[in-house]
């Protein structure tokens, strides 16, 4: 950046990613709706596992895990952008700035960890299905998760140790929510060395649990082609809802993390648009997903809405 900017005490920031948009109170409705769709239907989820004593697996509480974390990843930055586009309140002060960029960047690695035990579940579950619960008990996937919690909260936690440093110079945000690369580029310094920096930890981050997910789906693979022509049917349609899944949330992911750093060039709104399409899509996605497919779950639905009907 320019020699020119005075670094300034920032105590609050502007947030100015939806200043072009077209049909702000439109765009607004639409992420209302879907986040409180959201909410609903994975507290829902929530609800009926817990609830159920018989949903005490480990299959329905990494379910359940995800559930949260999909709350956690909307509820981070939605409530900003509804009160930005609907109300036109764009200041945000320093200190929840950080926090909202540190709880979103949270849920997307939390939801990249659960994806990953769900494959390892499967994978399980496919392989050894006589031994499953001997392998996967409720009291290994709570550590494991709880686990995971905390290595995901220490690597996000490099966000704002990176950021909180650096002197800043301008109080407009360019993108829609406190995002990492929304806050570096607020700052004094050229941001590519710190973008190139977290670009490094996203590749090795995305290729360890993608790969990970892919080499369980090929071990799945594998024994799918021993099994009968009903027993690979049972495992096609238990691994699609979590296939579906993966490819929402990563996709995006991918174009604006890597593939921006070799070259590939987005502009702001499509950078804008991706970063609040898979967040959203994939929070809508799961819990309905896992609704639908898990006929355990739509069971417990069904029979919750037969009730309240017997009540009326």
């Amino acid at each position: 950046m320019s020699s020119q900017n005075v670094s300034v005490k920032i105590t609050e920031f502007i947030i100015g990613g939806f200043d072009t948009t077209s049909y702000p109170v439109l765009v607004g409705a639409v992420i209302l709706i879907a986040y409180i769709v959201v909410v609903l239907a994975n507290v829902v989820n929530i609800l009926i596992i817990i609830h159920e004593k018989k949903l005490h697996r480990p299959m329905y509480l990494l379910i359940c895990n995800l559930a949260v974390v999909d709350i956690l990843y909307t509820s981070s930055v939605c409530p900003t952008m509804i009160g930005v586009l609907l109300v036109g309140v764009k200041n945000i002060s320093y200190v929840p700035c950080l926090i909202q960029m540190f709880t979103f960047h949270l849920g997307a690695v939390m939801e990249a960890f659960a994806l990953s035990i769900m494959a390892f579940d499967r994978l399980i579950a496919v392989s050894c299905p006589f031994q499953y619960h001997r392998y996967l008990t409720n009291v290994r996937i709570v550590s494991l998760t709880y686990f995971l919690w905390i290595v995901g909260s220490g690597l996000v936690a490099v966000f704002p140790a990176t950021v909180i440093p650096l002197p800043h110079c301008y109080k407009v945000l360019k993108y829609t929510f406190c995002s990492y690369p929304a806050v570096v580029r607020t700052t004094c310094v050229d941001p590519n060395y710190y973008f190139n920096m977290v670009s490094i930890i996203i590749f090795f981050f995305v290729f360890f649990t993608l790969g990970f997910i892919c080499l369980s789906y090929i071990g799945i693979i594998v024994f799918a082609k021993l099994s009968s022509y009903n027993d690979r049917m049972k495992m096609g349609s238990t691994c699609l809802s979590h296939l579906i899944v993966v490819i929402c949330f990563y996709i995006p992911l991918i174009v604006i993390a890597l593939l921006t750093r070799l070259g590939v060039v987005l502009t702001l709104e499509a950078r804008d648009g991706l970063n609040i399409g898979s967040m959203l899509i994939s929070a809508l996605v799961n819990p309905f997903v896992y609704c639908l497919r898990t006929k355990e779950i739509k069971n417990e639905i069904t029979m919750t809405f037969k009730k309240v009907q017997t009540f009326q």
